[in-house]
């Protein structure tokens, strides 16, 4: 079986920065279980431009009036990997293995790992479960990428340049992953629930919604890579990285370059900010923590 894009894009980053194989294997796993992942286990939603633009004029994202039919045992091969990594870090093996039971007796379902407006799966569950937020969201994503990915394939076409204003996904509602500065200099904000994108303001914080210049701050990593940036807001101190495509031209996709950068998140959680879709920094932040 050939390696999938992601995979070949992930091997090849590494080759660019070999000293962070080590630290991200666990990164791999989870790409090879999507790799895996049949895509016959979900259709995808059959909804028009109409349908669908109907409900992003009334701001809504898709996912908030339609459930896609995933079977829990669809998708547990996606979460093993995800669940060994955090693991491996300590301190949350209890709740993963409450998350483990609930899951075999039918108490949690993939509903409860699908995002809402702006949020990481069910809080009520996470709660009960135990889990950090961090290790929540990490397994929320990691275990319906594909699904989701796939559900909204044959949507992606109808969203048009100004039709979605708003600072989440348009069709999953997850809080954007990255940021990718276009050729012709505008933003577009990354899914990596469903590896979907849209055209945002780049002078406004999707997260806070402030449009105060001042408010803005961008920053780079010592070794000042080329087209990397560091994208953070002073109101609310979230952050987003930044890969200007017009000099990075052959830069991997969003996930990748975002997994494969986490030198850039130890700079911004330095400077005290945070980011919204989790990864391993994260991860390992909360294990020191027990939050």
């Amino acid at each position: 079986m050939s390696p999938t894009p992601l995979l070949t894009e992930w091997s090849d980053l590494l080759k660019r920065r070999p000293t962070f194989r080590d630290a991200l294997r666990g990164y791999a796993e989870i790409l090879n279980a999507w790799g895996r992942w049949p895509a016959d286990h979900i259709s995808p939603l059959a909804w028009d431009a109409t349908a669908c633009r109907e409900r992003w004029n009334r701001g809504v994202p898709l996912l908030a009036e339609t459930v896609p039919a995933v079977a829990p045992d669809a998708i547990e091969d996606l979460l093993i990997p995800a669940m060994e990594l955090i693991g491996m870090l300590g301190r949350e093996e209890a709740a993963l293995q409450r998350f483990a039971q609930a899951w075999d007796r039918g108490d949690v379902a993939p509903a409860a790992l699908l995002p809402g407006r702006g949020s990481l799966g069910s809080p009520s569950v996470r709660e009960r479960i135990g889990l950090s937020a961090a290790a929540f969201g990490f397994l929320a994503c990691a275990g319906l990428r594909p699904a989701l990915e796939r559900y909204f394939a044959d949507c992606r076409e109808h969203l048009a340049d100004g039709v979605w204003s708003l600072g989440i996904c348009p069709y999953c509602g997850a809080p954007p992953g990255f940021t990718d500065i276009l050729e012709n200099g505008g933003r577009r904000l990354v899914c990596h629930f469903c590896a979907s994108g849209w055209v945002f303001p780049r002078l406004q914080c999707p997260f806070c919604g402030t449009t105060v210049a001042q408010q803005f701050v961008k920053f780079q990593a010592e070794d000042k890579e080329e087209g990397y940036l560091i994208s953070a807001c002073k109101a609310c101190h979230a952050y987003l990285k930044e890969l200007d495509r017009r000099v990075r031209w052959n830069g991997a996709s969003a996930l990748i370059e975002d997994w494969g950068s986490p030198h850039l998140d130890v700079l911004a959680h330095r400077a005290g900010y945070w980011r919204a879709i989790p990864t391993l920094i994260e991860l390992e932040q909360a294990t020191r923590s027990g939050s």
